[in-house]
């Protein structure tokens, strides 16, 4: 694209797209056999039904709206992911092992010019909880923000983990993410704000081939 065609679709109130979301990402052959794709209309019963027998689990970990604002249904929903989509500020995927529903990843907060970062967030299924799932579905994400083609790009990704939340710090452990500190009521979790302890990715440190097939090697420095 031309400097002219850019500033010509700004000038008429459109952007340029910051991704293209893909139909689907796979983990590494070798690896767990996962997908991560876009949710959809059609999976509102398998996703609703794993939340729900997932809530308690999920629940002292579950960032809220601290103004309280309305709740969306889930084709509101769905709607809103697209927007995101469009307006390159966040992409949501479904973690699928074949066809069964067994978690989520999303890249969110996304911001580009002189920072070009996002913040990852992922939750798996209790019953598939231990076996690898979220590390190598972050890796895989991380992999396509940081490299592919028609991805954001980015220079950093970000993971904040709640302090009391032991099995969730491990998926940056083990992807050898930067240990940043922590940060002080950063997000609004379960009704108050919450300190955070945050991990960092950098598109710089990624190694040849990926994260993900560096994670199925067993060559990343794991912390």
């Amino acid at each position: 694209m031309s400097v002219f065609q850019s500033l010509r679709g700004r000038i008429h109130g459109r952007r340029p797209r910051e991704f293209i979301m893909p139909q689907a990402l796979h983990a590494p052959e070798g690896t767990l056999p996962l997908t991560l794709r876009p949710c959809t209309l059609d999976d509102e019963d398998e996703l609703q039904s794993l939340r729900w027998r997932n809530r308690d689990w999920l629940k002292p970990w579950q960032s809220d709206d601290p103004l309280g604002g309305p709740g969306l249904s889930f084709n509101e929903w769905i709607h809103a992911q697209r927007e995101y989509e469009r307006d390159g500020t966040a992409a949501l995927f479904l973690i699928t092992d074949g066809t069964r529903i067994v978690g989520q990843v999303s890249l969110g907060a996304i911001a580009y010019g002189a920072i070009r970062t996002g913040l990852v967030g992922y939750w798996v299924d209790r019953e598939m909880a231990g076996h690898g799932i979220a590390p190598l579905a972050v890796a895989v994400l991380a992999d396509w923000a940081f490299d592919a083609a028609d991805g954001p790009k980015l220079h950093r990704i970000e993971i904040a983990i709640l302090p009391q939340n032991r099995r969730s710090r491990r998926v940056p452990q083990k992807l050898g993410a930067v240990d940043e500190g922590l940060r002080r009521r950063y997000m609004y979790v379960n009704g108050q704000w919450r300190d955070h302890e945050s991990y960092a990715l950098f598109a710089e440190d990624r190694p040849q081939g990926g994260l993900a097939q560096a994670l199925a090697d067993g060559s990343l420095p794991a912390v």
